[in-house]
């Protein structure tokens, strides 16, 4: 390891319920669902786990810090928007990205047919080339919340660093 590089990783997760209502907004997409994740901004689980990721990985304050939802401006909100400004503070604080990794937790719809899509929307928020970019899906096998289609869940790991030779100037 370079002694002038820090590296840092940074582990996001989230969690919304599902009811009936579509279209499910998920990695910055609309999905042509009957279905849609419950919560106070747009309630897009896989954007919020790589907003936590990244501020985590950076030291910096948490997505329910910095967009709380008990405030009226973020009733609604594009999660994109969320982690592009998230973005924004973690590169203002010296860091690159060098890579996502995701798992999506949901029984229907299937992520497959959606998953390039997604790289492709996170790939233009994160301001970042798509192959740096990791998305899986899983199922509950019929099993729990998530299995019997009443939960939708994501986990994020953000791998970041910075030059630290760039601080002692």
């Amino acid at each position: 390891m370079n002694p002038h590089q820090d590296i840092r990783i940074g582990l996001g997760t989230d969690s919304h319920r599902i009811e009936a209502g579509g279209p499910m907004i998920l990695g910055g997409i609309a999905i042509d669902y009957p279905a849609h994740f419950v919560g106070h901004s747009d309630a897009d689980v896989l954007l919020h786990a790589i907003t936590d990721a990244i501020l985590g990985a950076a030291g910096l304050p948490d997505i329910g810090e910095l967009f709380p939802n008990d405030r009226e401006e973020n009733r609604g909100r594009d999660s994109g928007e969320m982690l592009a400004l998230a973005m924004r503070a973690f590169r203002d604080a010296g860091w690159e990205l060098s890579q996502i990794d995701c798992v999506i937790e949901l029984e229907r719809p299937k992520i497959s047919p959606h998953k390039e899509k997604m790289r492709q929307r996170i790939s233009e928020i994160l301001n970042v080339s798509e192959e740096r970019i990791r998305l899986k899906g899983k199922t509950g096998e019929g099993i729990g919340d998530v299995g019997t289609g009443l939960l939708g869940k994501a986990i994020c790991i953000a791998l970041a660093c910075r030059n630290l030779a760039l601080d002692d100037k």
